[in-house]
């Protein structure tokens, strides 16, 4: 396998900040990653960033198909180059948050594996999370303090954690060393699988309602529920109060105590104004 730096330098490419861009280049790695991927001759996987490939190449091996979507245009030519030969590889060259998911898989299931560029980790995951065309799983490298906040428990939850386990099961599946990457990042770093359930562990009505609520009660985290829920959904004082007593929670709580079914409570709860409804 030839490594990503050799190709960079060959094609005079330095690593873009920007982009966040940290390509993995330990072959060790590369196979664990597919490993927990526990990827069958019939997957069809997506893979965000392939960079120069070297995942790419792993997840061919195994894979039926692999739809790898990159948004470093320089890139192309190595990619090009790399997997001329490779029927199973189709490359696409675009931004994941500008595709739709349906657009690069009309049918059937598949499989995400992705070494997620840190600063954009969260938006990619509500993209890939709330689209119709849901992978069957996720396992993404992500920084290790966002893979402890996807799997967090009551008392340290977050939008990103209640989000993500509302759509999946979340675990972190293995941690990196800073050297199995190029560039060296300055944090650490974990392999996190998500299996994403057929029905979220909370039955809701509306999903859009449950958001919305999730977002107002972590809007000013610091404040107890009821004044963030009347402050950010918004609703009068008493009209929080009323709801968060109807859903059987202390309004003296704050949001990330709360457990996923308390949230859904609240959503069940909630009636919207006659001007809404």
């Amino acid at each position: 396998m030839t490594s990503p730096k050799m190709l960079l330098d060959k094609h005079e490419i330095m690593p873009k900040k920007s982009l966040g861009q940290n390509f993995i280049h330990d072959p060790g790695v590369l196979e664990k990653i597919v490993t927990i991927a526990e990827l069958m001759p019939t997957d069809t996987v997506v893979e965000i960033g392939p960079g120069t490939g070297a995942l790419t190449e792993v997840l061919a091996g195994v894979a039926k198909q692999v739809i790898a979507i990159e948004i470093d245009q320089r890139l192309e030519p190595i990619l090009r180059t790399r997997f001329a030969r490779q029927k199973n590889v189709e490359l696409v060259f675009g931004d994941i948050l500008r595709t739709r998911m349906e657009q690069l898989v009309p049918y059937g299931d598949y499989v995400i594996v992705a070494n997620l560029p840190y600063y954009i980790t969260s938006a990619i995951l509500r993209h890939v999370l709330e689209t119709p065309r849901r992978a069957s799983r996720l396992i993404m490298t992500v920084q290790l303090e966002v893979a402890a906040r996807l799997v967090a428990k009551p008392g340290d939850m977050s939008l990103l954690s209640v989000s993500v386990q509302y759509y999946t099961k979340p675990r972190i599946a293995a941690r990196l060393n800073r050297a199995v990457f190029y560039p060296r990042p300055e944090v650490d770093s974990a392999v996190v699988r998500l299996d994403a359930y057929d029905k979220s562990p909370v039955q809701v009505a509306d999903d859009k309602l449950f958001f919305r609520i999730v977002r107002a009660g972590f809007a000013q985290k610091r404040k107890q529920l009821k004044n963030s829920l009347s402050a950010d959904f918004p609703m009068p004082a008493d009209v929080a109060m009323a709801l968060i007593e109807a859903a059987g929670i202390d309004p003296r709580r704050r949001a990330e105590t709360l457990t996923l079914d308390e949230w859904a409570a609240l959503t069940r709860a909630y009636v919207p104004p006659k001007d809404e409804a």
